[in-house]
């Protein structure tokens, strides 16, 4: 069994609920128990400006430490549940209309897409033993896959809570946004892996290389880094943005099982997520394998 089966089968739900340390446990601030977010030095007398800009970076890096493989059960549910607290404190706006929730999603995830930690394919050879190609592909699928799947779950077990107690159910709109926002970040990474899987390096770095993911999550289709408009000069233009929320929006739909009365809305959510991110893995490794021709070049 190689490190990263073992690293993979750690992260799947088990009898026990114990928190593994991991390497996300070392990259951030020790977290509640309860999955609130701790106070920052950002949030004693700050500027307005700077505490939304501190609360922007916290967010980020709880989404990116949400697509780590190594998760088990018990951490993911606590950084879902810190997520949850950021995106309530974070001026998400009325996400109780469509439009307006829509809005913040894909204004937020414009927002953490260049912070999502996507490993370049020496590291990825080397975190996987070597494997490489179509074996690698599917392994950094089934991780993702089991991810979302694990979000999922986690936002479905908080959700029945909000059952058994009715005046929480006020927050529902919050833990859908948040559970959006954290599976759109692992397929995000999931898609840049991909494309470093096969070889076919985005161009790029930091928001140049997130807008196009976007594009590519948004498209459900691999991207040819030698098309015009993938470049330095790639801009999510009007186009791509209404792509954009047109997909949120149907994720964001989907999502609506996570609050399945009961622990029903937990395993619901949890095979829709993981089928969707299956699907989308698929689809890209489909596109990559068949090179540019199948990528519009």
């Amino acid at each position: 069994m190689s490190r990263s089966d073992r690293a993979s089968d750690a992260s799947s739900p088990g009898p026990t609920d114990a928190a593994a340390p991991g390497p996300t446990d070392r990259d951030g601030p020790a977290l509640p128990v309860d999955g609130t977010t701790p106070a920052t030095p950002a949030g004693r007398g700050a500027t307005p400006g700077a505490e939304l800009a501190s609360r922007d970076d916290e967010l980020s890096s709880t989404v990116a430490a949400l697509t780590a493989d190594e998760l088990n059960r018990s951490r993911r549910r606590r950084l879902l549940g810190r997520l949850v607290g950021q995106v309530r404190t974070g001026r998400p706006g009325n996400l109780f209309k469509p439009k307006a929730a829509v809005r913040w999603l894909t204004d937020t995830v414009t927002e953490i897409a260049p912070h999502i930690p996507v490993r370049d394919r020496e590291t990825l050879l080397r975190h996987f033993d070597g494997l490489d190609g179509d074996a690698l592909a599917e392994r950094l699928v089934r991780n993702a896959v089991r991810a979302t799947a694990g979000v999922g779950a986690a936002g479905g077990g908080v959700a029945a809570v909000e059952w058994v107690v009715t005046p929480t159910l006020l927050s529902a709109p919050v833990l859908l946004a948040a559970e959006t926002v954290a599976v759109v970040a692992i397929e995000l990474k999931l898609i840049g892996e991909l494309h470093e899987a096969y070889g076919v390096r985005l161009p790029g770095g930091g928001s140049q290389r997130a807008v196009t993911l976007i594009r590519s999550w948004a498209g459900q289709r691999g991207v040819n880094p030698l098309l015009p408009g993938v470049g330095v000069g790639a801009v999510l233009g009007t186009a791509a943005r209404k792509e954009l929320r047109d997909r949120l929006l149907r994720r964001f739909g989907r999502n609506l099982t996570t609050l399945g009365p009961f622990l029903t809305g937990a395993a619901v959510a949890g095979f829709l997520n993981g089928r969707a991110t299956r699907g989308l893995g698929d689809r890209v490794r489909e596109d990559l394998r068949q090179g540019p021709k199948a990528l519009g070049g």
